[in-house]
């Protein structure tokens, strides 16, 4: 039988034990916990019950009861959130394997359950290992923009994460009187492996069944298992959260998008996704004398060059891009006509701008149109851009003109704009 995997002597490495286990699975419910607040607050901030063409999943139902408003301040704020989601889940997955490894005698236990408390169990384990799995490789596939799976990273990642987090809680609810147990006895643990190295596990209660019958010759301790995993997350962390800064750091981030070298220099010399050609853009779409903003209101219809637009009073804004990838750039200084004084043009007050749906000159991909709420055209510091770092946009940065907003995702600071349509959304 011990070659079976049902059977406990199958299992031999003498690293496993629930002490070492429980270390793990404190530290995951403290950054899994992180990371679904900040996916939350993520997906919070495209307004997604704002209009159709931002919600990405449709048919949500009750899981949108946490939706609002999205603020503008403080500018920095998606920077923030989502440099600690992508940055802190790419540092967990060291710690994550490390855990599944530490478990996996319990998926071929038998019997299959030896009650409804332990069945319960089981069962979100299975939810939570698959879970972990498909959520973390679809988010790594994501930033890597990489993505392999069928159909729209935004609901197969969101409803993953609540079928996750649903069996995480279960899990931890079930799990955690039985590891704060386990790590009580981390002090017995110090002192018994002064007599035996491999008796640490002995003391606490609740998980012997990860404790081998005939352990294996050890090759490394506990803690220097611990230290392992967790300079393999150090590992990970530096070569990661450099994509959240600008100059030098930024080149370290070989493991994260857009990791290594700025894309050219100049005022133009910062990070994008898109670029104008991959998105169909031409040149004679573009020029002055082809290119004309439509922008649309209760007043009526106005339509602008570019001229006309480099005639109205111009504003600056010094504001980030940040991209739901992770990745994201310093503030750059942006110039060009507010967006409250658009919606003036067409009939309404200035502090009583409504929403406003931007439609871009791309033809395929998502959020060629987007959708701003009334709190975002209000803001002062919101542009429809014509200038970036006292240069004109270059293409590949939205020329002829591009909105701008704080703490705004950056799929939602719409380039190559042509329609801006103001109303109640």
């Amino acid at each position: 039988m011990a070659r079976s995997p049902s059977s406990p002597a199958f299992w031999r490495s003498p690293v496993r034990g629930p002490w070492f286990t429980s270390v793990l699975g404190v530290v995951l419910l403290v950054g899994i916990t992180v990371l679904f607040v900040t996916g939350l607050l993520s997906y919070a901030s495209y307004n997604p019950d704002l209009s159709p063409v931002n919600d990405k999943t449709p048919d949500k139902g009750v899981l949108g009861f946490y939706l609002f408003s999205w603020p503008t301040d403080p500018p920095w704020l998606y920077r923030l959130n989502q440099g600690v989601h992508v940055t802190l889940g790419i540092a967990l997955i060291p710690v994550l394997l490390a855990k599944l490894w530490s478990v996996v005698p319990k998926l071929f236990a038998l019997p299959p359950a030896r009650s409804l408390a332990h069945a319960l169990e089981r069962i979100s384990l299975l939810l939570l290992v698959g879970g972990a799995l498909f959520e973390f490789v679809t988010g790594v596939l994501n930033v890597q923009l990489d993505y392999l799976f069928p159909g729209s990273f935004y609901p197969l990642h969101f409803y993953g994460a609540w079928v996750f987090f649903a069996a995480f809680v279960t899990h931890a609810v079930l799990r955690v009187p039985t590891a704060v147990r386990n790590l009580r006895g981390l002090r017995d643990e110090g002192r018994l492996r002064e007599e035996d190295p491999l008796r640490g596990d002995a003391s606490p209660r609740g998980g012997e069944e990860l404790v081998s019958p005939a352990p294996a010759e050890p090759t490394v301790s506990r803690r220097g298992a611990l230290w392992f995993v967790g300079g393999g997350s150090l590992l990970l962390f530096g070569t990661t959260v450099g994509q959240n800064f600008d100059g030098p750091l930024r080149a370290t981030a070989v493991l994260a998008p857009h990791g290594g070298s700025e894309p050219g220099s100049g005022p133009a010399g910062f990070q994008i996704n898109k670029t104008a050609a991959s998105r169909g853009i031409t040149a004679a779409e573009t020029s002055e004398e082809a290119w004309r903003l439509v922008v649309e209101g209760r007043g009526g219809t106005v339509r602008l060059s570019r001229e006309e637009l480099l005639g109205l009073s111009l504003h600056s804004s010094a504001l980030p891009i940040a991209c739901v990838e992770g990745w994201s750039t310093s503030d750059q200084w942006w110039r060009g006509v507010r967006l409250r004084d658009l919606a003036a043009l067409v009939g309404y007050e200035a502090d009583a701008a409504p929403d406003v749906l931007v439609e871009s000159l791309q033809r395929r991909g998502a959020f060629r149109r987007a959708a701003l709420r009334d709190n975002q055209v209000r803001d002062s510091r919101s542009l429809l851009a014509l200038f970036v770092n006292g240069e004109p946009l270059t293409p590949d940065h939205g020329y002829p003109a591009r909105i701008i907003v704080p703490a705004a995702p950056g799929v939602l600071n719409t380039k190559w704009v042509a329609r801006m349509t103001f109303g109640d959304l």
